[in-house]
């Protein structure tokens, strides 16, 4: 389904928030109640939203949003950060990228580099990196989930735990205030724990709507992170936190000077 620009706000707004009102909609895009009511109701047949009383919620706290539907949330956002993300990873680099939309964007960002090899549980992000004939791209073994093409289970473990590798990029589906960080299926925690110990540099690319969600299983904390790449962060505690743990922090505020680097 193609959201209109309007739908996009919509669904970003329910998803940091975890709900909407056609009230409040309706002020803020000032636009008729019968528009948004249409909006919303798009929106939930497309399985983004689910109807309540007066508005619409973001289903949460024990299953994730859809693949496709991740796809569109903060979807600029992600192109930058992934472009931001790459600078920081240099030619002939080992790296390992896991799970997730954001993930996918910086293995996009990637396509330029020479040399690099990838090891990858994201079906996805193997048929991205393809591309580059210099890249040495290994997929990890294990089951294939059908919903996103991810790779996962004990199998997945144990294959990424032979291996040394100086960098790993991980998207999570939740950050706490404390530096916790969250997904929803254990079985794709398991893995990206298993990157975490695997990488000797390690780079988290998430947005600022990861703040606003739950998800139930442990991950891991800031503190096992190189750098977090985030399109701005206004949490005093996080910042607070990355700052004890060394952790360098990229919001999109950096694309500018970045750009300045790469030009001198």
């Amino acid at each position: 389904m193609s959201l209109s620009l309007r739908q996009q706000r919509i669904l970003k707004q329910a998803t940091l928030k975890g709900q909407v009102s056609v009230e409040v909609l309706v002020e803020q895009f000032e636009v008729t109640p019968q528009t948004i009511r249409k909006d919303l109701t798009a929106l939930c047949d497309a399985d983004y939203l689910v109807r309540v009383h007066g508005g619409a919620v973001l289903e949460s706290g024990v299953a994730n949003v859809g693949y496709e539907q991740r796809r569109t949330i903060a979807s600029e956002h992600k192109k930058e950060l992934a472009r931001l993300c790459a600078r920081q990873i240099p030619d002939k680099s080992s790296l390992f990228i896991n799970i997730g939309t954001t993930t996918e964007a910086v293995a996009e960002a990637l396509l330029n580099h020479k040399d690099l090899m990838v090891v990858t549980n994201n079906l996805n992000v193997a048929n991205i990196l393809i591309q580059n004939p210099s890249f040495e791209v290994i997929v990890a073994g294990g089951a294939l989930r059908h919903s996103d093409r991810a790779i996962i289970g004990e199998a997945t473990v144990d294959f990424v735990r032979q291996f040394r590798l100086d960098y790993a990029v991980i998207g999570i589906s939740a950050l706490d205030e404390d530096g916790t960080l969250l997904d929803y299926d254990y079985r794709e925690v398991r893995v990206a724990q298993a990157i975490l110990e695997s990488a000797r540099n390690c780079f988290l690319v998430t947005d600022t709507t990861k703040l606003e969600r739950n998800a139930p299983v442990k991950v891991g904390h800031i503190s096992q992170l190189k750098a977090l790449f985030i399109d701005e962060l206004k949490s005093a505690p996080l910042t607070e936190a990355c700052q004890q743990y060394d952790v360098d922090i990229f919001t999109l505020d950096n694309i500018a000077l970045a750009n300045q680097d790469t030009t001198t």
